[in-house]
């Protein structure tokens, strides 16, 4: 063995090869803390599932590889797809769920907001 101090001065080098769309599909979605998770988790609050469909989520991992920022920049694209959502939902009682299509991800579209049935909600007293 080399001592300590001998191979801190020694140069580390380590390539890596882009991550490519499946395995930054896999960071948004299988970690315990996954970023689709956490989102998730805050439209809960708000009484509001979020579903993502497969070809939205293909679609933030394509926008990450094209903006070379791999999985670093996948909080980026999220916060830019569902910060008017957010800042909205609070307001809006009936939304029951929040679906991000690829639509909402290409384009400056809103992910849609499903809204509950009449049927559905409480009849007032009276």
């Amino acid at each position: 063995g080399l001592i300590p101090e001998f191979v801190g001065r020694l140069p580390v080098l380590a390539t890596l090869e882009d991550l490519d769309e499946d395995a930054l599909v896999t960071i948004l979605t299988q970690p315990k803390n996954a970023l689709v998770k956490q989102y998730q988790r805050l439209f809960e609050l708000e009484d509001t599932e979020l579903t993502f469909t497969e070809d939205a989520l293909s679609a933030i991992a394509k926008r990450a590889i094209e903006r070379k920022t791999g999985a670093r920049g996948l909080r980026s694209i999220l916060e830019d797809i569902l910060l008017d959502t957010m800042f909205e939902l609070p307001g809006l009682d009936s939304v029951t769920e929040v679906v991000v299509n690829e639509e909402a991800v290409n384009s400056d579209a809103t992910p849609l907001m499903i809204h509950a049935d009449a049927e559905k909600e409480p009849a007032s007293a009276g």
